[in-house]
């Protein structure tokens, strides 16, 4: 599948919105925070250790000056934290100059891949079952993804940073509790054995928060939700499917595995201040 400048914007545009959106809530419940609109995406904040403190979707709005950066600089220097920027390969290629002549250090990378979804069909493998979580589950969803994430699969290149289970718990309650979010637990004999989400906007499906139980890896929990909200998406009329890795992952092994092909490239980009 081939991802040009104009989809890689559409794409960023997305995920610029779904972080913001989420750094409001969580930023909302813990009482500090900020999202400003930024370089055609935003810079986030939603207290300090949350995995949204980061800017992204920028590159693709024009090139911010000087004093721009200079002032979100002074906003998260305020707070007592870094600035991290996620920097798609395919955004305008003057941003990276500008970052490595502020002093910023490429830090990690992450896979943006994508697939089209006219005309396949998605079936999942036997001895999983998916159901969707209407919203009696949250608390069980919440556990099971929270846990997933906390013990990190090793495959593939390591992710640069590491969060507390209560930063993770916050940020995935508030990336779910968005109208367009649909939450799924996979079940094995019975048992909660992974979790993941996806969200819908327009013709694009966003798939995210995937994760399996330790005990439970390698047993088709992850095939088994791509495969549901794949076919979710389908059904709800979504021309392309997306979802970010680390690079080398299982997750993306997995990924390629349903049909997705890598899209781009993100630079993750840091900054002491």
């Amino acid at each position: 599948m081939f991802c040009g400048v104009g989809l890689a914007a559409r794409v960023e545009g997305l995920e610029a919105a779904a972080i913001a959106g989420a750094a409001e809530v969580a930023a909302g419940r813990e009482g500090a925070g900020f999202v400003r609109e930024f370089g055609g995406g935003a810079a986030c904040f939603a207290g300090v250790g949350s995995p949204l403190n980061k800017v992204v979707g920028v590159g693709f709005g024009g090139v911010p000056a000087g004093e721009e950066w200079e002032a979100v600089e002074r906003a998260y220097a305020g707070v007592g934290v870094p600035v991290q920027v996620e920097l798609a390969h395919l955004a305008d290629p003057r941003i990276g100059a500008v970052l490595t002549g502020r002093g910023y250090r490429l830090v990690s990378f992450e896979d943006v891949l994508g697939v089209e979804l006219g005309g396949r069909r998605w079936a999942g493998p036997d001895g999983v079952e998916v159901r969707r979580d209407e919203g009696d589950e949250m608390g069980a969803w919440l556990d099971v993804v929270v846990e997933g994430f906390a013990h990190s699969d090793d495959e593939g290149v390591a992710s640069h940073e590491e969060f507390p289970r209560e930063a993770l718990a916050t940020v995935m309650r508030a990336m779910a509790s968005s109208g367009n979010t649909r939450r799924y637990l996979a079940f094995r004999d019975g048992v909660a054995a992974g979790g993941a989400s996806m969200r819908i906007d327009g013709a694009v499906a966003a798939l995210a928060g995937a994760a399996t139980l330790p005990e439970h890896r390698r047993r088709g929990v992850q095939t088994a939700l791509l495969s549901a909200r794949l076919a979710e998406a389908a059904a709800a009329g979504c021309e392309l499917a997306v979802v970010t890795t680390q690079p080398g992952s299982t997750s993306q092994r997995n990924a390629q595995g349903r049909g997705f092909s890598l899209l781009y490239t993100r630079a993750v980009l840091v900054k002491e201040v």
